[in-house]
């Protein structure tokens, strides 16, 4: 099926929205169900995660088919620009909620509990012997004993691999641009392999902190915020790695032009934005 630049392609019954959202709420029951010791905690997961891959792979080839075929016109690119641009609002206001949090219990909660403040008078009803200290375990040590993550190291380093990707992302799309192909696939290929880096350095940076610092999703609000905020990153950034890594296989197969290449707008834009958020959480979270 073809459009013209007076007709507008309605895509068919669509069905990979559906099975994203059974595989997403079965990865997020099976870790629920394992961070409470469940034996079927392990296995939940991994069928949510076989369900999203399946999806993932369904839905790419679709997209690229009918993108290719030449299903889409002018009208339905602004759509999906519209559609993409609301999706990374969306993201934003995702990430605010949590940077919001963490503001209001470092700034606000924790002085109120220390004393300070017109609601500091809290402090005599809820915990006299209470010390308002950031990091904190809670009152009573409640998180057990830990050690806050220093910002030099694998932070500084995963900074520098993210901002190193958002530069040879934006090289790969010059590439595109000039109808370099060769510079495109260099540029995306250093772009998934970073991201994937990233993830791995994270990865031992967890492992670090469960083994040698005591630090755990338990370490009290600090534990807590501090999982919440780089873990949902960390799930982010392997999204985004995986989307460009279907955009680089798809422009080794001669995919995409200087005039039709949305795909590799959308994903790029997504990286960018994971890179804003990580620089938000370096400041807020491991400096601060």
């Amino acid at each position: 099926m073809s459009t013209s630049n007076t007709t507008y392609y309605i895509p068919h019954k669509a069905t990979w929205p559906v099975m994203a959202t059974a595989g997403l709420m079965t990865m997020l029951a099976g870790f629920a169900n394992y961070l409470n010791g469940s034996a079927i905690g392990s296995t939940l997961m991994v069928l949510g995660l076989s369900i999203f891959i399946v999806m993932l792979a369904g839905w790419f080839t679709l997209q690229s088919k009918e993108s290719e075929s030449g299903m889409y016109n002018h009208g339905v690119g602004i759509s999906y620009r519209m559609g993409m641009m609301w999706f990374i609002f969306s993201e934003i206001m995702f990430f605010a909620v949590f940077f919001g949090a963490l503001w209001y219990t470092r700034n606000l909660s924790v002085p109120w509990l220390g004393g300070e403040g017109a609601k500091g008078i809290t402090k005599e009803l809820l915990w006299p012997a209470f010390n308002a200290v950031w990091p904190t375990n809670g009152p009573a040590s409640v998180g057990g004993h830990f050690e806050p993550m220093g910002a030099f190291g694998l932070p500084l380093l995963n900074t520098l691999l993210l901002l190193t990707s958002g530069v040879t992302c934006t090289w790969a799309h010059h590439g595109l641009i000039a109808k370099n192909r060769t510079q495109l696939i260099q540029g995306l290929a250093a772009t998934v392999a970073l991201g994937f880096l990233f993830v791995i350095c994270q990865a031992i940076e967890y492992h670090e902190a469960y083994t040698e610092m005591g630090l755990t999703l338990g370490s009290g609000i600090y534990g807590s915020t501090f999982f919440m905020l780089t873990g949902f990153h960390g799930f982010h950034v392997c999204v985004g790695a995986i989307i460009l890594s279907v955009v680089l296989f798809r422009s080794w197969r001669g995919h995409f032009s200087p005039e039709n290449h949305f795909a590799f707008e959308a994903a790029a834009w997504y990286w960018h934005f994971v890179d804003v958020v990580w620089l938000g959480l370096f400041i807020f979270v491991y400096l601060m």
